[in-house]
């Protein structure tokens, strides 16, 4: 067996195109050990590495407190999102990615929005380009997972129908190559159904435009790239430019498959736990720290002579230095952050359409990790109710309806007389006040506002 899988790996190394080549038929799997078996990998060619595994109580602990949070996805990500993202950094226990990665990317929700969509998708019969052009690739993703040893198996039949459904669901896109690995990953972990809907939403939310015909996505982010490495790393930055490696040489294959024909799996794994939570500033950091790990230092540089030994360079960096933990260490550390990355886009793709005004692509449809993806469903779901969803029966929330209190009757004020153009008369009657009492020699004084003879007016 091990001899036949050996004459499979030489003989699909010829038939790669386009980002599959060489010896990436093997999804990155270089470094396969302990770890992989877990994950259903064969270790046929390789030999098992040594590396350990947290403690099964902490473990243990980790599934709990993510148990506790996807049981209040909504609260969590609505106030806690800080608490969400610092999780997925430490890593999602495998028994919960099937649960975690549908509720990070929003896949859950589509696919409730959706009911009964994808078995419609599935059922159709599909454009028989895009399924002669699938049908070539299901045998190059990850041939030695157990679930992709057999053609007649249900890892490559689910994964045909799962792409096949994505074309008819988005025919003026159709079926990129990069999908397909990217896909198979999504079915190691969930039903076929959830796969497609979390596929969908890494096109659409995280990645929007990679996948289409024109790649423009991936031009920018690649010129993007070139300017962080300058700031980050400018010695591999020089080299680079001296022997005019341009970024879509190494970065389009990272990018397009998320680093699961590069990587060794568990750390693939780590890198999407996060990217499905902080969005595509992930694999810009991933990128530079692999840039800094094999082109960093003048020692790596000295055997770097042209570009095809500078591309080697960047395929053979020591697996001791991608064990995920460490890896991703470094990767959390990289100084870019979202804004960063932000305007760094509007940066070059100015300069882009300077040199193409025909570009069409605009980042500003990415968003830009799992909380923006979150509030524009909450969003969605607030202006259009979900499909399939019935208003709940009167008489499970009676309407009390309370008659509202009568108005205050208005104050009665008293009405003025209507005194234009009357003439008034005072009466000539002398009156004493209490103080002038005893006085009856003395004249009255004039008549005040508040005398006696005032009050007495009439007319």
């Amino acid at each position: 067996m091990q001899r036949r899988h050996k004459e499979e790996v030489r003989g699909n190394e010829t038939e790669v195109e386009g980002v599959h080549q060489g010896d990436k038929e093997m999804g990155g799997m270089e470094a396969l050990g302990e770890e992989e078996m877990a994950f259903g990998l064969i270790p046929i060619l390789f030999p098992l590495s040594s590396l350990g595994q947290p403690p099964v109580e902490l473990i243990r602990h980790r599934e709990a407190r993510w148990l506790e949070m996807t049981s209040h996805w909504e609260k969590a990500m609505a106030r806690r999102y800080k608490k969400v993202k610092v999780l997925c950094r430490k890593g999602i226990p495998s028994s919960m990615r099937a649960r975690c990665w549908p509720l990070l990317c929003g896949g859950q929700s589509s696919m409730d929005r959706n009911l009964g969509k994808y078995k419609e998708l599935e059922q159709s019969p599909g454009d028989p380009q895009w399924l002669e052009t699938i049908e070539k690739d299901i045998h190059r993703q990850f041939p030695f997972h157990e679930m992709f040893l057999s053609p007649e198996g249900h890892g490559q039949r689910g994964l045909m129908q799962l792409l096949k459904a994505y074309t008819v669901y988005r025919p003026h896109e159709g079926y990129c190559q990069a999908q397909g690995p990217v896909a198979a990953v999504l079915l190691m972990h969930m039903p076929a159904e959830q796969a497609f809907w979390c596929l969908v939403q890494i096109s659409e939310r995280y990645l929007p435009g990679y996948y289409s015909p024109e790649m423009e996505a991936v031009l920018l982010d690649g010129e993007v790239f070139v300017a962080l490495l300058r700031r980050v790393c400018p010695k591999a930055y020089k080299h680079l430019q001296k022997h005019s490696v341009g970024p879509l040489l190494y970065v389009t294959e990272w990018f397009l498959c998320l680093y699961s024909r590069t990587l060794p799996f568990p750390t693939v794994l780590r890198i999407w736990d996060t990217f499905l939570s902080e969005g595509v500033k992930v694999l810009f950091r991933v990128g530079l720290v692999l840039v800094r790990l094999a082109l960093g230092s003048s020692e790596n540089l000295r055997d770097c002579t042209g570009v095809v030994e500078t591309l080697e360079k960047l395929r053979s960096i020591p697996a001791r230095l991608l064990q995920e933990d460490t890896f991703m260490a470094e990767v959390h550390n990289v100084a870019v952050s979202d804004r960063d990355v932000e305007r760094e886009c509007r940066t070059q793709l100015a300069k882009l359409r300077k040199v193409r005004p025909d570009f069409g692509y605009h980042p500003e449809q990415r968003l830009p990790n799992a909380k923006a993806v979150f509030d524009a469903q909450q969003l969605e779901d607030a202006q259009q109710p979900r499909k399939g969803r019935h208003p709940a029966p009167a008489f499970l929330i009676p309407e009390i309806v309370v008659d509202p209190p009568p108005p205050p009757p208005k104050e009665q004020r008293r009405k003025k007389p209507d005194t234009r153009g009357k003439t008034f008369h005072v009466a000539q009657r002398p009156m004493l006040s209490l103080a002038q009492e005893g006085r009856e020699g003395e004249e009255p004084g004039p008549a005040k506002r508040n005398s006696a003879p005032y009050l007495e007016t009439y007319f």
